[in-house]
Parts: C-alpha cells; structure tokens; sequence
C-alpha cells in the first residue's frame, strides 16, 4: 500500500494538466527541492507516474509534452509539491480519455512546421524552452519540448535555438517523406516546408542573414548558419506567424484554458465521441 494520498484526489476532471505559475519565483509551485523541504517516500510511485506519462506523451499525446517535460526534471529528488502536478495531469487526463490525434484521409495539406521558445521558462535556473511541432495533413506527426542547454541572453537568443533545433527535424522529416514516396512511386515534393515563428525579428534575420550587432554579437553564427543553408537549398521557408496563432506555444509555456483548447484543436486533436 502507498504511503500517500490517493493518484486523483479529487474525481472532477481538469481543463489542462498545469496550474498556471506565478510570475513569482518564490511562489513557483515547481521550485526544485529546498534545504528544508521533506522529500517523497521511496514507495510513492512518482518514476513510474513520469515514466507512463513520457511514453504517452511521446506517442500520442503532445498537449502534455510541456508538464511533463517540467515535473520529469525532478523526479531525483521529488516532493510533494511536484506530485501535486503529477496528479494535476493525470486529473486532465481522466477528463480527456477519448482525445487523440485524428489523421483524415482526405486532407491534402502538406509538411508544416511551428517553433517557439519560452524564454526562462526555468528561471530558477535561468533556461528557456524549446518547442517546435510538425504537421502533415494538418495532425502533428512530430513534436518536441524541452529545455535548452544553453544560456539564452535574450528571448530573440532563445527563439533561434528553438528555430535551429526544428530546422534539424525537419531536414529529418523531409528525407523520411521522400524515402517513403520514392519507393511508392511518386514524385517528391521539391518545395520548401514552411516553418512558422512568432519572433518577427527572429523571421526577418534568418531570411537576410546573420549580422553582427550589438543584438546578435553574442549568438554563435553556426546557429544562423545551418538554418540560412536550408533556406539557400529550398528546403525550408521562415514566416511569421501571431503569438495566437503560434501552436507551438503549447510545448513551451503553461496556457489559460480557452488558449490552450484553441492550441489543442489547430494540432489535430479530437475527441472520438465528437467525431
């Protein structure tokens, strides 16, 4: 028997798997473990919960890539304020059991591309987010979030990583679609995918090039670099997108309910029942 409150406190469903957090960072209910802070029993089964929760996160549900991306970095020394989060997802996932990714047959949309970074995202220890989302047919096929390695200086440093790390996926995705259609007997598809970002000046420096300002001075050039090859060779194509409009957002930052419902449907999300 767990030494511990029940998995759902509480049987009402949830509209999403986080609270939204305080621009506090003393407040932060994610904070990582403090000096004076009691941590988990072994026998609460928090690894097990983060680990059921990567896999389905990874295969078929990317509206909980960000939590659960968030609550696995500290799953060495959990408390119970990050099982509290553990079972807010598991409380939205009891109300959204018939919600997947719904792929028609008919949809002749191609390869798109969606990035985004959430600057500090983890302020405690001053990293952003990286999240970029692909779709085929207009239903993800590819998505990623997770917290970059590097130190971003400023929210424009963070959006190119972000745009350097989906440019890399798509080259990826691309080779795949034509290995796929070659052997069908199809001719490929020879334009470019669009990549789409809500950093107009992030948009406009990958399209003119790198230069050295006093804005850019402390990027690495190889992150334009790579990005600018791919736009040279038609392989990509950078456009801007609204903030509201970016689905990306969705793998990058806690979201009120209404935002993150609109995010969750423009992926390809559907409930079988409303089908």
């Amino acid at each position: 028997m767990w030494k511990c409150e029940p998995l759902v406190k509480d049987n009402d469903p949830l509209s999403t798997p986080m609270v939204v957090r305080s621009l506090n960072v003393d407040n932060d209910p994610f904070l990582p473990c403090e000096d004076n802070e009691e941590v988990l029993d072994p026998e609460v089964p928090y690894l097990s919960a983060i680990g059921a929760l990567m896999y389905l996160t990874n295969c078929t549900r990317p509206d909980i890539s960000f939590a659960v991306n968030l609550l696995a970095r500290f799953s060495s020394s959990p408390t119970k304020r990050h099982w509290n989060g553990v079972k807010q997802i598991l409380r939205y996932l009891r109300g959204t059991v018939d919600l997947g990714l719904f792929y028609p047959n008919d949809s002749k949309e191609g390869l798109v591309g969606y990035a985004d970074a959430g600057y500090l995202s983890d302020p405690h220890k001053a990293r952003s987010q990286t999240g970029y989302v692909f779709m085929n047919g207009g239903t993800a096929s590819s998505w990623r979030s997770h917290k970059q390695t590097l130190i971003a200086t400023s929210s424009n440093h963070a959006e190119v990583i972000a745009l350097h790390e989906a440019s890399r996926e798509c080259v990826w995705l691309r080779s795949m679609m034509q290995l796929i259609l070659n052997s069908c007997g199809i001719e490929k598809d020879r334009s470019p995918t669009p990549i789409y970002e809500d950093n107009a000046a992030c948009v406009s420096q990958m399209k003119e090039g790198y230069i050295k300002s006093d804005r850019t001075k402390h990027i690495p050039p190889r992150f334009f670099s790579y990005t600018q090859d791919l736009i040279k060779e038609n392989q990509v194509e950078m456009r801007y997108v609204q903030s509201s409009n970016n689905s990306a957002d969705l793998l990058t930052k806690e979201l009120p309910t209404a935002t993150f419902r609109k995010h969750v449907h423009d992926i390809g999300m559907r409930h079988v029942r409303a089908i």
